[in-house]
């Protein structure tokens, strides 16, 4: 009999893995380290994501909050990020966050650590797509006034536009996996060659008088606070865009049942990702905060967008535009990112009866077999959503904040019961682990956490000044949509959700499958 091959043995053990964490092998293993990290990191999509949250970073304290307040928030989210990989080492399943919830909390508490878990992880997830929907539909609309003076973008226009891009990224993530890992794959490409442009070709060719701020304008506060918190406050207020464009590095653990020998190459694409995206962030807003030589100027766009106001005075309306313009495309990718990723949370979920009409989303399509019902999910949900926006500015605008702060709090979960409860004996480490650091590298990530998180509820200006336009509705939004699930929880779900399914074998000393957080006899 003939040796099986690498391959049909990594299938095995990725197979094996998956039966051990209770759950059969549905997927196609089409994702390899390479294409699982593409798109996590097209999920970050460094500089699409800069250009929307661009505001928060130069808008509140100046141009240190570009480079300290980066340097600041991308090494705390390192820990994070380590920390996350090495729990999906040793749990690699679609679920993510939410099963490693329900796997480490102890005995009993399995089942509302994953209810609370999955609904936050949810609600960051399906804003995501949602919010870098509207931002490129708002972009869109914004570079058309430039083109023609007499047009006036009016709500509804822009609502189209967004629709428009829900349904065509939403047709495109309901392909198999082998399409979504070339398409994607382009998308990281131009991510790549949007971050050369910013670091590269753009000091090189800058158009501005002078062309470069100093270095004490740079790197030394001048006294700058465009809010009215102290400039200690203010400069925590704009690890926002740090926090929002680093979110997507979960990413690779909701892909995990696709994507072949999981375990190991699962946590390397989440280290890379959050690595990289630290790395190569810190150098694009580098390169802006010394070229943006008017900042005033960008943060009173006409058009409402500091990042076209800001390439077209350094390089001029037809080679700003058209930066820009890669820059939209790259957009609708990374949107895309976000389709896939929240598909598989949603199908994940959906598959342990989490969501209401579970039965309908948790399907596999029988041809690309992918969950093409969890995609329609995702486009229906998006398109309510989007329905904020007739209630002004500042109720769509907190989708930004909203999907920073509910992906967060999922994230820091399963760490924080991993610290605080890790000997119970149930988290036992995977190929890749952090070793003695663990604990430290997990006491960082869950510090800066529940720090920050209450940080990002706080609107720009207090006392009289505060009124409904000027209101953070971030804590209104997801403290309501926590208290909600917590209130279906207590009245109805614990008579029935019992959690994902985890062999005990592995997280203890039984061999039985069943539902976390129940007894095993």
């Amino acid at each position: 009999m003939a040796e099986p091959s690498t391959r049909e043995v990594i299938e095995q053990a990725d197979k094996n893995v998956l039966e051990r964490l209770g759950y059969e092998n549905e997927f196609k293993r089409e994702f390899s380290f390479i294409s699982s990290f593409g798109i996590a990191f097209s999920v970050c999509g460094l500089v699409p994501s800069i250009t929307s949250v661009l505001g928060y970073s130069m808008g509140y304290v100046g141009l240190i909050g570009m480079t300290w307040g980066w340097i600041a928030a991308a090494l705390l989210i390192q820990a994070l990020g380590l920390s996350m990989a090495e729990i999906a080492s040793s749990l690699p399943t679609a679920g993510g966050l939410y099963y490693a919830s329900a796997a480490l909390a102890p005995e009993g508490w399995g089942p509302l650590a994953a209810w609370l878990t999955g609904w936050s992880n949810a609600g960051g997830q399906l804003t995501s797509p949602s919010s870098l929907g509207w931002g490129l539909a708002s972009e869109i609309t914004s570079v058309a006034t430039l083109y023609h003076e007499n047009y006036v973008a009016q709500n509804w226009h822009t609502y189209l536009v967004y629709l428009a891009i829900l349904i065509s990224q939403g047709a495109v993530a309901c392909g198999s996996s082998k399409l979504l890992t070339r398409v994607t794959g382009f998308g990281s490409i131009l991510n790549m060659a949007l971050v050369f442009i910013f670091i590269v070709i753009i000091p090189a060719c800058t158009k501005a008088s002078p062309r470069f701020n100093s270095n004490h304008q740079v790197w030394i506060s001048d006294g700058t606070n465009n809010t009215e918190w102290p400039i200690g406050f203010a400069f925590m207020q704009t690890f926002l865009a740090v926090i929002y464009t680093l979110a997507g590095f979960d990413c690779a653990f909701h892909l995990s049942e696709e994507t072949s020998n999981a375990n190991i190459a699962t946590p390397r694409a989440i280290a890379l990702t959050v690595n990289m995206g630290g790395i190569l962030g810190f150098f694009i807003l580098l390169v802006i905060a010394y070229t943006v030589t008017d900042v005033a100027g960008a943060l009173a766009s006409p058009i409402g967008q500091p990042m076209v106001t800001y390439l077209i005075n350094i390089l001029g309306k037809n080679g700003g535009l058209a930066v820009f313009t890669l820059i939209l495309i790259a957009t609708w990718f990374v949107g895309l990112g976000c389709f896939i990723a929240c598909s598989r949370v949603i199908f994940a979920y959906s598959r342990d009866g989490a969501i209401p009409f579970s039965r309908i989303w948790r399907k596999v399509n029988p041809v690309t077999k992918t969950p093409v019902n969890a995609v329609i999910f995702v486009v229906v949900v998006g398109a309510l959503l989007g329905l904020l926006s007739f209630a002004g500015t500042v109720a769509i605008s907190a989708l930004f904040s909203l999907c920073a702060i509910a992906q967060y709090a999922a994230f820091i979960i399963p760490v924080a019961i991993k610290l605080f409860f890790g000997g119970n004996g149930r988290f036992k480490p995977g190929p890749w682990n952090l070793g003695r650091f663990s604990r430290p590298i997990n006491a960082v990530a869950v510090a800066f956490v529940a720090v920050i998180i209450p940080v990002l509820c706080f609107p720009t200006v207090k006392g009289g000044d505060l009124n409904a336009q000027a209101m953070n509705y971030s804590s209104l939004l997801y403290g309501g949509t926590m208290l909600l699930s917590l209130a279906w929880w207590v009245i109805d779900a614990r008579k029935w959700f019992v959690g994902p399914r985890v062999n005990f074998a592995d997280l203890a000393d039984d061999d039985k499958v069943a539902p976390v957080g129940q007894k095993t006899e």
